[in-house]
């Protein structure tokens, strides 16, 4: 389960890119996935109260 300061809300920036998953307001995970790129925003959510944490970063070389 994420922290609440671990997860990221919709229109803030990306710190990095990666596949980041949707979290209820709570933390729980709700089995979805998104893709963000570093520096863009994130999408909005389908519900109020739901979050991103990253997942699985880029890697990069």
């Amino acid at each position: 389960m994420a922290k609440k300061d671990d997860t990221f809300k919709p229109g803030q920036t990306a710190p990095r890119s990666g596949q980041y998953a949707v979290v209820g307001p709570r933390g729980g995970d709700l089995n979805r996935e998104v893709t963000v790129t570093r520096g863009e925003p994130f999408p909005p959510t389908q519900k109020p109260g739901q979050r991103y944490d990253l997942v699985d970063p880029t890697k990069h070389k």
